[in-house]
């Protein structure tokens, strides 16, 4: 009986199709701030929001799938471009068949950047997971790859990076910020 080899990093990168990001913890550094009124407030690193415009520049579909809801995730994504937006969720893998529909991508075709404990079912379901460098240990051991940067600290644009360089895609966006043809 052949054992089919597992796929590389690089190989597992390059057949992505939608990259799947939860928020806090990965998208944030997993703090919640409360303003006076009672209201969350996030905060976003700059160069992650220009890692995933570049993503979605380059024809591969970014998705938010998130326990929490709230207007900072909203106005963040509608900055972004990003469209699809499950915030409120509980069961993550539950939502894979709509996902799945809704975007005409194969689970085998997503990845899913995460942090912590919830994301483990929806990580065991899709094509590569990616576990931000300060993530739990047991998502961390479980993950086809870790960042290097901590979560809400760079670590989507390392993923958006790295996507896109597997591609043949990232020197030509780099050439283009230089102004190179």
């Amino acid at each position: 009986m052949n054992t089919p080899t597992p796929l590389s990093l690089d190989a597992r990168l390059r057949r992505i199709r939608l990259l799947l990001l939860d928020v806090d913890g990965v998208l944030t550094d997993g703090r919640l701030y409360y303003g006076p009124e009672g209201e969350w407030l996030k905060a976003f690193h700059v160069r992650d929001g220009l890692g995933l415009r570049l993503v979605i520049q380059a024809g591969i579909q970014v998705g938010i799938v998130t326990g929490r809801q709230g207007p900072a995730l909203a106005s963040r994504c509608r900055d972004l471009g990003i469209d699809l937006v499950l915030s409120g969720v509980r069961d993550k893998a539950a939502e894979l068949p709509h996902i799945a529909a809704s975007t005409g991508v194969a689970p085998e075709e997503m990845a899913f950047v995460v942090d912590d404990l919830p994301d483990l079912p929806l990580m065991r379901a899709v094509g590569l997971t990616v576990a931000v460098a300060d993530a739990d240990p047991s998502v961390r051991r479980l993950a086809h790859w870790v960042t290097e940067a901590g979560g809400g600290r760079g670590a989507v644009r390392e993923v958006c990076q790295r996507l896109l360089a597997a591609r043949g895609q990232w020197e030509a966006m780099v050439d283009r910020f230089r102004g190179l043809p």
